[in-house]
């Protein structure tokens, strides 16, 4: 197993590709278009002129860049609560992801390559916040024989 630093380096990492994709989603509906598809086509026009684009009035890319925020910072905070706040949020993420997804499948018939980065990049958050959560819940507590444990940082 990984040191919990290097778990949490790596979550960092993936958060904050995360949200320079969402970003550059959010930014390209911003300005009246739709972010551009590498392969061609107009899956993410398509994607983007959806009625699912939108969750109560508000973008799904400014969702996802809240997202993505909230596991940065608890990629970069140690300890119990950041563990549970991290596999809880990755939890939800990675569930939205996928009814995002299956959603452009069956029922809008179109793939956006940008909300396919962002999935994917949701998928490795909760890998290795799951891999933080059940490698390392309850070693930032104390020892009464050795005082804080070394893996809380």
């Amino acid at each position: 197993m990984p040191s919990e630093r290097a778990v949490r380096t790596v979550a960092a990492l993936l958060a904050l590709a995360g949200i320079g994709v969402a970003t550059y989603i959010a930014v390209a509906e911003a300005g009246g278009g739709a972010p551009q598809c590498f392969a061609g086509g107009h899956g993410c026009q398509v994607v983007t002129d959806s009625s699912y684009s939108q969750l109560a009035g508000i973008n799904v890319a400014v969702l996802g860049i809240a997202g993505y925020v909230l596991l940065l910072l608890c990629a970069l905070a140690g300890g119990d609560l950041a563990r549970v706040a991290g596999i809880s949020i990755a939890i939800v993420g990675f569930g939205y992801s996928a009814y995002l997804t299956y959603v452009e499948l069956f029922v809008i018939d179109a793939i956006c390559q940008w909300c396919v980065a962002s999935a994917v990049l949701m998928t490795l958050l909760l890998v290795a916040n799951l891999a933080r959560a059940f490698g390392y819940l309850g070693t930032g507590l104390m020892r009464a024989d050795r005082g804080p444990t070394a893996d809380h940082v």
